[in-house]
């Protein structure tokens, strides 16, 4: 079932497009495209479904991506930090994960759920010395830049957090208050 008729104009105004350009990406002429917005002519199912499928296409492609919602500034740890280092960080930057790596690669992810589970089992003395390569969780998610933002909000409920990658080099992370940007 398509949508209603009336909604075309909204629709086409609302990712900035002309009547002569949604004519061109569709084949109708400006003037069919016109009559339609304006109620005065009825189209064929074909048309109208042809209409909706670019205006469809047209919205995901503007509508925002991974990488205009995460934050650019990714706090890190490495394999060879200690659960101290880990909690350090986290109280310093007021955030509840962290992801590892090794070099340039995401190899897992510390977390204040995962913290817990090893600070009943640990002394302070034994928290320095505990790398996070033993106790860390596994790698978080990686979207590329351009994944549609509307996306993610399972996944991150789902994962923590989710780094987003351009050009295969990580350039960010999002967080489940990251989702709220979507909501402005």
């Amino acid at each position: 079932m398509l949508p209603r008729l009336d909604s075309i104009k909204p629709a086409r105004l609302k990712i900035g497009l002309t009547q002569h350009k949604l004519a061109s990406l569709t084949g109708v002429s400006t003037s069919m495209i016109n009559q339609i917005e304006s109620g005065r002519c009825q189209p064929s199912y074909a048309t109208a479904k042809k209409i909706f499928e670019v205006l469809g296409s047209l919205e995901n492609q503007s509508s925002m991506k991974a990488g205009d919602i995460c934050s650019r500034e990714i706090t890190k740890l490495k394999t060879t930090d200690s659960l101290h280092d880990a909690i350090k960080k986290m109280q310093e930057h007021s955030i509840s994960q962290i992801p590892v790596f090794d070099g340039n690669d995401v190899v897992g992810l510390i977390s204040e759920d995962g913290l817990v589970k090893h600070l009943i089992d640990s002394d302070e003395m034994q928290r320095k010395k505990i790398k996070l390569s033993e106790v860390m969780e596994p790698r978080p998610p990686i979207v590329e830049y351009n994944t549609p933002a509307k996306t993610l909000v399972p996944l991150v409920r789902f994962s923590k957090c989710i780094l987003v990658s351009k050009h295969s080099k990580i350039i960010g992370i999002i967080t489940a208050s990251d989702t709220l940007k979507m909501m402005e």
